[in-house]
């Protein structure tokens, strides 16, 4: 393990903001964001990408966090003074871990932030990129590198996954699982489909039909998608801004969860570390995942508001789990909910920690 600072080359931001200047926009094809990222908005970003950003404050801000490499496994490692097990808070796609920041800062225990493999400073595994490989290197990161007998794990999207495989391969060490998407059962034979799990099956499945071309496209031609992405910046910022206005809680405007600082500071680390290709690799690798077996850990769920889980049923994460100690859904905070609602998920996930203990 060796300590880890953010340092990105003067001639490679020189570049970015030469690329940036050289930008070609394309016209609308409809109103607003209806046909995908809004260009006017894209041309606005990219602007301020261009000329107002301040990339050395955002690396300096970052930099005031302890990061550290570990057999290409990068992460943040916060430490406190308490006697609690430690907190594992992992992100999803396309975020990083920016996203799990606000939270690290209103934790008391020692809380780590790991790069999801193929994100940013993280390398990707030799072989498939599975929840479940992607569980096992963040085990072997809390007990073997850092040392924990015991720890709590959290995320959403593919860390809350990953998580769920971390509770189930390695429960005497996992102290409780908490998570912002409600974990789903391998299969739904134990019982009936009731009329709300059909509900939100039917919700999900219309979601899938207006909101998969990306997911389709990384899981089926992720190189082709890259190439693009890894030449172009404008073209890397429209195609992740497009999800992080679709799946936050912003209504419709982004920059209420988002503001421009952060979205730079993002995007800046995807260019700088060329790593949005590698970022893909779990959408192809995902046929290789295997059914997750029953979690038998303590869990608790804050479940995001956000299409279609807003109409997500609790009865669902009972078929996944048998030891649901604390659910809520408060109607606020999307897909990013530990970025957009910080405070809520600090209230929510200590208080889950100090009754399990």
């Amino acid at each position: 393990m060796e300590l880890f600072t953010i340092s990105v080359a003067a001639d490679l931001l020189d570049d970015l903001r030469a690329r940036l200047a050289r930008t070609r926009f394309t016209a609308p094809s409809a109103s607003g964001w209806d046909a995908g990222t809004d260009p006017a908005y894209l041309r606005s970003l990219v602007t301020y990408w261009a000329n107002g950003f301040d990339w050395r404050a955002a690396e300096a801000r970052l930099n005031a966090y302890p990061q550290f490499l570990d057999r290409g496994q990068h992460f943040v490692h916060v430490r406190r003074d308490s006697s609690r097990p430690p907190v594992l808070l992992t992100h999803g796609w396309p975020s990083s871990f920016v996203e799990m920041l606000p939270l690290t800062d209103l934790l008391d225990v020692d809380v780590v932030v790991p790069s999801l493999p193929g994100f940013l400073y993280s390398t990707l595994p030799d072989g498939p990129l599975t929840r479940a490989a992607i569980a096992e290197s963040f085990h072997m990161l809390m007990t073997e590198t850092l040392g924990y007998d015991r720890y709590f794990a959290f995320g959403g999207d593919i860390g809350g996954a990953a998580s769920g495989w971390l509770a189930t391969m390695y429960p005497q060490e996992v102290a409780g699982l908490h998570v912002i998407h409600g974990p789903f059962p391998a299969d739904f034979d134990a019982s009936p489909i009731t009329a709300e799990e059909q509900a939100f099956l039917d919700a999900d499945e219309e979601r899938d039909e207006s909101d998969s071309g990306y997911s389709w496209i990384m899981s089926t031609r992720p190189d082709t998608i890259a190439a693009a992405l890894a030449d172009s910046p404008a073209g890397l910022a429209a195609w992740v801004i497009d999800k992080l206005r679709a799946w936050s809680d912003c209504s419709g405007d982004l920059e209420t969860r988002f503001d421009r600082d952060t979205l730079c500071t993002m995007l800046t680390l995807y260019w700088t570390t060329e790593s949005i290709g590698s970022s893909f690799r779990q959408y192809l690798d995902y046929p290789h995942n295997t059914p997750r077996p029953r979690i038998t850990v303590p869990v608790a769920v804050t479940q995001s508001s956000e299409p279609p889980f807003e109409l997500f049923p609790r009865s669902i994460a009972d078929r996944a789990a048998s030891d649901i100690r604390h659910y809520s859904a408060p109607r606020r905070g999307g897909h990013f909910l530990a970025f957009e609602e910080p405070q809520l998920i600090a209230d929510q996930l200590s208080a889950f920690m100090r009754s399990v203990g």
